[in-house]
């Protein structure tokens, strides 16, 4: 009660010190570690002195966050912090990219885990790993909006050939990581250890909590992690965090250009992009966009193995002409070199990895 009070009757003064104090900080490390940063690496803040009104912010967090727990904990700590701090400042902009992605990727996304039975907290990993970009690579190969490494993938089901990157497919890379999640929970009992697990793989888990004396809490096994580990689930909780209580940090969602409105057309032969989209009068960008995991914008489907096209959702009279384009087309090497390039340049235009980066990481399975 006391400290409460002291809050509240703080002078305009102090107030102002300790808001400048932790500017002061937070601009000093960043201009710092700024070459790091734009090399993907993190930004270590340091420890600031905890003052009247930094104390009664962090208590504002931790009610919002507590308010926010489902099954996963979301601690509110000084490494939470300062990611929160970091979204809600230097990434603003970032966040409401994301905001306005998360409208069409969050539903795939919470289909996937509710139906292997996992979190639905867990789908904000995809914003970690990759800002809700399907096409995200990082240096390391991992593709896809949960950033799956390509043996990992392949032991989860995911398909990969000459035509097809299931890691890009928003659905059927969702499956795969939700069964991830389902194999590392059931081995550690522990959500946190799980998302950690999910960062740099469970061996490493496990060593680390045979240093830690034993103890299965990512907390108390933290200092034994890769630096990167360390940072990843903090980023989760303030992700978490932010993208429920941005509107009380000015931030305002943007329009992702994306057809919420979709339906599956199951394709049984080889066709493009290109000659759907043009019977259903669409841009391809927009075509590509639904259907990332075409490499060569061809749809390899047959009999034996169809394979889905999201569409936007159209008349009949457009779906008829579809159906035609569907059944008639052949596949020519102009069109290929032509949809190639196509890709090509949504991929730069869409996905800029300097630009459109979220966080600090590049965050990756090993």
């Amino acid at each position: 009660m006391t400290i409460v009070l002291f809050v509240v009757f703080a002078s305009n003064h102090s107030i102002a010190r300790v808001q400048k104090l932790i500017s002061d900080s937070i601009k000093t490390s960043e201009n710092t570690q700024l070459p790091g940063y734009l090399r993907g690496g993190p930004l270590v803040f340091p420890q600031v002195n905890q003052g009247p009104l930094a104390f009664y912010q962090n208590k504002i967090y931790k009610r919002r966050l507590d308010s926010l727990q489902k099954t996963i904990p979301l601690a509110c700590n000084q490494y939470v912090q300062n990611y929160i701090d970091l979204y809600t400042s230097k990434h603003k902009d970032q966040v409401g990219k994301v905001l306005g992605l998360s409208k069409y990727y969050f539903p795939i996304l919470e289909k996937a885990l509710k139906e292997v039975g996992i979190p639905e907290e867990i789908k904000f990993i995809t914003i970690v790993e990759s800002a809700l970009n399907p096409n995200a690579v990082s240096h390391s190969g991992a593709k896809g909006l949960w950033q799956f490494m390509s043996a990992t993938a392949k032991g989860y089901g995911l398909q990969m050939d000459h035509y097809v990157d299931e890691r890009k497919d928003p659905v059927q890379a969702s499956y795969a990581a939700a069964t991830y999640f389902k194999d590392v929970y059931n081995q550690f009992g522990d959500w946190l250890l799980a998302i950690a697990a999910y960062n740099c793989g469970a061996s490493i888990v496990s060593k680390a909590i045979e240093k830690s004396g034993g103890i299965a809490d990512f907390w108390r096994i933290r200092p034994y992690l890769p630096k990167q580990t360390q940072n990843y689930v903090p980023a989760f909780i303030a992700t978490n965090y932010v993208m429920n209580y941005y509107k009380k940090h000015n931030i305002l969602p943007t329009s992702a250009g994306i057809n919420t409105a979709t339906d599956v057309i199951e394709v049984n032969r080889v066709v493009s992009l290109a000659s759907v989209a043009k019977a259903a009068k669409l841009d391809l960008i927009i075509l590509s966009a639904l259907n990332p995991s075409y490499k060569k914008q061809i749809i390899n489907g047959s009999q034996a193995r169809p394979k889905q096209l999201v569409m936007p959702l159209l008349s009949k009279q457009v779906y008829s002409s579809v159906y035609d384009a569907l059944n008639t087309q052949e596949v020519h090497k102009d069109i290929y070199h032509t949809e190639k390039k196509v890709v090509e340049t949504y991929t730069t235009k869409k996905y800029s990895k300097s630009k459109d980066k979220y966080h600090p990481h590049s965050f990756k399975k090993k």
